[in-house]
Formats: structure tokens, sequence, C-alpha cells
């Protein structure tokens, strides 16, 4: 049974409070241009692009806590090490031509690169891809645990949390949000892992009370377990959040430095965020919810007070990235689809738009997380399906010699996901080897084969001229 204080409950709605006033209170400067709107005016610094999309990686925190419960250490090298890998030559290789492009989403450079059709059709991937539905589903979950309500009111209330100010403010709001939940997010950590340390014990109470594997970096998985997760990764290469942030920067040379900077960012946040999960397998080592790994240690090791600033902690994590990911599920409603498709568009109802797509989007999510209340089985059925469709026509599309004709990269976005359907819906009927490889992985070697194709037919075709 987990219990709240008077102090507790004053700290969390202090954290909502602050929240919305930062968010109304920026939103007085957002002008109804595109620009300024949806990318804050292409003015953003060193200090908030590293501070925004270090707040903007961390929505999952309750899974987090969840796999290191389970597998200890190898939650780092999964959901860690791969990330800052590909964030790594994300920043070398993509951030100053994807500022240069100076465009507002993925969809509009593939639709300057391969035409309107696969800017339509990566804009539905895009749109399926930053679903806010989890991150809704994730913070609902904790306001129905501190403030004793029903799932609908929980999860209307963490839509009004996340939306309300970006109908307004846009992406300037939304930045200014993220901004302040990065420190509310690192306090909260910092709080209970020194707690740990003071109450228990460092590494030795570790390694005294850990399953060995726990505290080894591969656990107990097998190589292709973790081969699959860096496979995983490569999603950053096409992360609408990162294209959007290096588009929004003042420079190219201000995003790839944001990117490196919070990098190291990434792995501190991991260390509070993994050792705190180990300490809570320590003391807590037979919880039959291992999703409740955070808010269980939390009741156990923290006081009056403390307890809120760990709550306001983990909404901070959460929320900073439901309202990313429901600005950019909006801007692609707005933007990719009513402003694409409607012939009489104009730049100055790009606002409108957006505001209609958060609506939207909200809508939608509420539905999802109602009715699919399983965070990880949202991840992993949109993850698996549809992130090999948009890998490698966005790289392509950055890089003249690896691009492939338009019909092609239709085909191989629909025969990546086509496949990797197929293979979600038919891998239980396999046994042995077949069963344990992954959707992602067959959708990626079929997205692999056609443009193989596509580059071998485009060098044959120069070399006849």
């Amino acid at each position: 049974m987990i219990s709240f204080s008077t102090l507790d409950i004053i700290i969390i709605l202090l954290f909502f409070s602050l929240l919305l006033i930062i968010g109304f209170i920026s939103s007085r400067k957002t002008t109804s241009t595109s620009e300024d709107y949806l990318l804050s005016g292409r003015k953003i610094g060193l200090l908030l692009f590293i501070l925004i999309n270090v707040s903007t990686w961390y929505g999952g925190i309750i899974g987090v806590g969840e796999f290191t419960y389970r597998y200890g250490l190898v939650s780092w090298v999964t959901q860690g090490l791969p990330y800052y890998f590909f964030a790594f030559l994300f920043a070398l290789f993509f951030a100053h031509k994807i500022r240069a492009a100076s465009l507002f989403t993925i969809p509009d450079k593939l639709e300057e690169v391969y035409g309107k059709k696969v800017g339509l059709l990566s804009a539905l991937i895009v749109f399926i891809l930053v679903s806010p539905a989890p991150y809704l589903l994730m913070a609902a979950n904790l306001i129905s645990i501190v403030f004793d309500i029903n799932m609908i009111v929980a999860l209307i209330i963490a839509l009004i949390l996340s939306a309300s100010y970006l109908i307004k403010g846009g992406f300037r709001s939304n930045v200014y949000a993220d901004a302040f939940q990065f420190f509310v997010m690192f306090a909260g950590y910092t709080v209970i892992l020194v707690v740990s340390i003071f109450s228990f014990g460092g590494f030795d109470f570790l390694q005294t009370n850990l399953p060995s594997s726990h505290l080894s970096i591969t656990g107990e998985t097998s190589p292709a377990f973790i081969t699959v997760w860096f496979l995983i990764a490569l999603w950053t290469f096409a992360d609408p959040g990162f294209h959007q942030r290096c588009y929004a920067a003042k420079s190219g040379e201000i995003a790839k430095k944001g990117i490196l900077i919070s990098i190291i960012f990434f792995a501190l946040f991991d260390f509070l965020t993994t050792s705190t999960g180990l300490y809570a397998k320590a003391v807590l080592p037979d919880l039959s919810q291992p999703m409740m790994a955070y808010p269980l240690f939390a009741e156990k090791v923290l006081g009056s007070g403390l307890k809120g600033i760990f709550y306001a902690a983990m909404f901070a994590t959460i929320i900073s990235t439901l309202n990313s990911f429901l600005f950019l599920s909006a801007t692609t409603i707005g933007r990719d689809f009513i402003f694409r498709l409607n012939k009489n568009s104009k730049e100055e109802k790009i606002k409108s738009y957006t505001v209609i797509g958060i609506i939207i989007s909200g809508i939608i999510s509420i539905l999802i997380a109602y009715l699919i209340p399983s965070v990880i089985e949202i991840w992993y059925t949109i993850g698996s399906l549809f992130i090999p469709g948009i890998i490698l026509p966005v790289i392509s599309a950055y890089y003249p010699k690896l691009r492939i004709s338009s019909r092609l990269i239709i085909a191989e976005i629909v025969f990546a996901v086509s496949t990797s359907m197929m293979w979600f819906d038919f891998k239980n009927t396999f046994s042995g080897l077949l069963s344990e490889i992954e959707p992602m992985i067959i959708g990626l070697f079929a997205a692999l084969l056609i443009h193989t194709f596509g580059l071998l037919r485009k060098s044959v075709s120069l070399n006849q001229r």
C-alpha cells in the first residue's frame, strides 16, 4: 500500500502548478507563423537544446525500473549504451545536414527528395511512431496512485497537464516546460539514490544482496538478445524529436554539440535510474509487480516530503516526453496531413491545423491507453512494426549516394512494414530459433533487401550511360 503525506501532495501539486505557469508564461511570445509556432523561430540555443534533448529522452521511466529490477545492469547495456552510440553518429553525420535543410518535419524532407506520395506515407508512419499513448498511460497510472482516482479521469487530467499550454504556446511552451522538468528529474533521482546509499551502503551492499547476474553487463541474456536491442536503437536516426530539435536550433553546430553533450547527461541519468532499480531489487527482492519497483521502493526508503520530490521527478520524466510526443503527433496531423492535402492551405493556418492535431492526437491516445493498458505492449507493437519502414528512407534522404527511386522507396516502406506485421502475427506458430526472431529484424531485412536492389539498379543504370 502506498500512502502520501500532506507535504508530499503539496509538493506534487506545486510541481504541476509550476509546469502550467511556465508553459503559459512562455507562450506569450509565440506568434502564429509556422517557424515560430512549430520551431520557436529556429532560435534554440545550446543550453536549452541540451535540457530539452535530455528531458524528452526518458519518458519510459516506469519501464526502466521494471527492466532493471528484472535483469540488472543489462538494462543499461540494452536501453542506454546503444542509444549513446547512435546519438553520437547522429550528431556527427546528420545534425548539420538537418539544420541546413531548414524544413519542419521528416515527411518534409522525404517529400522534397522522393515526392508527395512518399511524404504522405512517411507521415502516416511518423504519426504512429510518435503516439503519446504510452506516456499518457504512465502519467495517468501515477496520477491514479497518488490521488486515488479512476483511470478515465486520470487520463483526462494527464492530457490537460501536457496539452493546455501547447495549444497556446506551441513548441516554445514545450521547450521551457521541458527545461524545467530536466531539473526536477535529476533532483528526484539524486535524492532517492543518496538516501539509498546512506540507508543501506554502497556497492558492497549491492554485491551482497543482488543475484550475480544483476551485476553482469550481459546478465543471463544471449549475444543475440543484446544485438536485437542495438538494432532497435537504429530508430535514433529516424527519431522525429531529434529532427525537430535540429530544425529548431540556431545553427547546425549547436545541434551537433547539443547532442554530443546530451550523451553525457544521458549516461548520468541512466546511472541514477539504474542504480535506483538495483537498490529496489536488493531491498525488495520478491515483488509480484516489478513494474512498481520505483514507487514501492520510494515507499520503503523515503520519508514525507522526499517522496513528494521523487514522485514529482517521475512525473517530470514522463510528462516531458508526453508533451513532446503530443506536439510532434499534432504537427504531423496539422502540417503533414491537413496542410498537404488541402489545396487551399496557407502557412498562416498552420497553428490552427496543429491545434486540431493536438485535440485529435489527445483523443486517440486516451482511447489507445484505455483499450491497451500495457505500456510495454504498446511500445513493442508500434516499434516492431513501423520502425523498419522509415530508417533507410530517412538516411538516404540526406545522403544522395544512398538514394533509390521513389517507386522503390514506396515499395520498401510498404514491404518492410507488411513483413514485420506478418511475422508479428505468425512467429508464435514457429518453434526453436525462428520463434525467437523479432518482427523488427524481419522488417529491417526486407527494407535492406529492397534498398540494396535499388542501389544496384541505380549503379547499373549509371554505368550504362
